[in-house]
């Protein structure tokens, strides 16, 4: 008769091998739970991210982000999402000078074209993390036509000094990068910590 051990080691094997095949039940009942957890994730959003992750091929499914750039850069848009029990953490983040020419604080535009300094819109795996101009970062690949050139326009994860709390309540908004995802120095933290390599980024506007 197996043992408690050896029952428990197969249902981990079964488990990993769900997520690496497709979503898990685990991640679907998150996904369905995300309205009950927080009202700051959109229906739409989570949606869409959930069908990236099905469609792309991604190792990792422990944790996703999903940045909501229909909201203004004033308010926590970068959520990082437990698929496990569903919680969410929300964070600031900055979208580039070429989706808001007249630096009101709102993303206006996406785009995918080289020298636009753009946020670009879609599907993103996180790759290796590097030290930089702005510390440690996290490199990007763009997995979808719309984001498809983010390796080669150097788009990444980094942290940067106008982004945070000091930036908003002096001027009412962030500051804005060339296209990258700039959040605060203090996110930084837990954002390597929990959205290392080989993890979903999604970003849209609901």
């Amino acid at each position: 008769m197996p043992t408690r051990s050896s029952r428990l080691k197969q249902s981990r094997r079964w488990f990993l091998g769900a997520a690496l095949g497709g979503l898990g039940c685990a991640a679907a009942r998150a996904f369905a739970q995300v309205d009950r957890v927080s009202a700051a994730l959109p229906s739409t959003l989570v949606q869409s991210a959930r069908a990236a992750l099905e469609q792309h091929r991604i190792e990792h499914r422990d944790v996703v982000a999903i940045a909501d750039f229909s909201l203004p850069s004033k308010a926590p848009r970068f959520h990082l999402l437990k698929l496990e029990d569903g919680s969410v953490s929300s964070h600031w983040v900055a979208h580039g000078r070429g989706s808001d020419p007249a630096h009101t604080g709102w993303l206006e535009r996406f785009s995918n074209e080289p020298h636009s300094h753009a946020t670009s819109a879609g599907a993103y795996r996180t790759g290796e993390t590097y030290i930089g101009a702005h510390g440690r970062s996290i490199r990007l690949e763009g997995l979808d036509a719309t984001n498809s050139n983010a390796a080669s326009r150097a788009l990444v994860v980094h942290g940067a000094w106008y982004v945070g709390a000091a930036m908003v309540g002096q001027w009412g908004m962030l500051g804005r990068s060339e296209g990258c995802f700039a959040l605060s120095h203090e996110s930084m933290n837990e954002i390597l910590t929990r959205l290392g390599p080989g993890r979903l980024i999604y970003a849209a506007r609901a």
